[in-house]
């Protein structure tokens, strides 16, 4: 399914699973259950093996308690989960 669509199509259809994913980590990094999260950037990764499967990337902005924080989302495409990682 993902070889039928856009990078941009790709980037929109998990979106929100980063999102979430990216929110959660922050409300217990941040220790704050009330958080916000803004997308600053995204790109789809090409894989690094032949036959690999593509993945999209996010920078993605948490905030709340008066505090911030970003995190680097990686969700493999056409796959339910992502995984959250410390920001740059």
């Amino acid at each position: 399914a993902a070889g039928c669509q856009t990078p941009a199509q790709m980037l929109a259809s998990d979106q929100a699973t980063a999102s979430g994913v990216a929110a959660r980590r922050g409300q217990f990094d941040l220790n704050c259950q009330q958080v916000t999260t803004s997308i600053l950037s995204s790109n789809v990764l090409q894989p690094v093996l032949w036959g690999g499967q593509e993945r999209a990337e996010y920078t993605i902005g948490v905030a709340g308690c008066e505090r911030r924080t970003t995190y680097i989302v990686v969700c493999a495409l056409d796959s339910p989960g992502c995984f959250a990682a410390a920001g740059r």
